[in-house]
């Protein structure tokens, strides 16, 4: 019999089909803030921002990086548009604590001709990258 708390749980990238499966729980980063969705949530869509999607399966838990994109929540299935999702074990650990060196630097030095919202939201993805990626 299957497990009546799971719902389906789809999540695209413009390369790939990243994740199609069962969950029953998930996690994602919203621009209002860290939401937890199980199934019969109430409908809703929220803009996602840079950080870690956690899926909870009937038996296992698996992360994910996930840079900006929106998420659609119905009763019975989430679906979740992402402009860049990686595995943990798609990072490359070095070149993203780089970015969060470089970024971090940015933010701190300023001055003209520093965009600091780009800054921002690059410190924001080396840190979703380097969140996911550490065991």
């Amino acid at each position: 019999m299957a497990d009546e708390r799971l719902f389906e749980l789809e999540i695209i990238s413009p390369e790939r089909l990243f994740y199609k499966g069962l969950a029953s729980f998930v996690e994602l980063a919203t621009s209002e803030g860290e939401i937890g969705v199980y199934k019969n949530h109430i409908p809703m869509t929220s803009v996602l921002v840079p950080g870690v999607v956690t899926i909870h399966e009937e038996n296992e838990v698996k992360k994910a990086a996930v840079h900006s994109g929106f998420v659609v929540i119905l009763k019975d299935r989430i679906k979740v548009m992402a402009e860049i999702a990686e595995w943990p074990d798609e990072i490359d650990e070095d070149r993203a604590n780089e970015a969060k060196i470089r970024a971090e630097r940015r933010l701190k030095e300023g001055g003209p001709g520093v965009d600091m919202a780009r800054a921002e939201a690059a410190l924001k993805r080396s840190l979703a990258r380097l969140d996911t990626s550490q065991k």
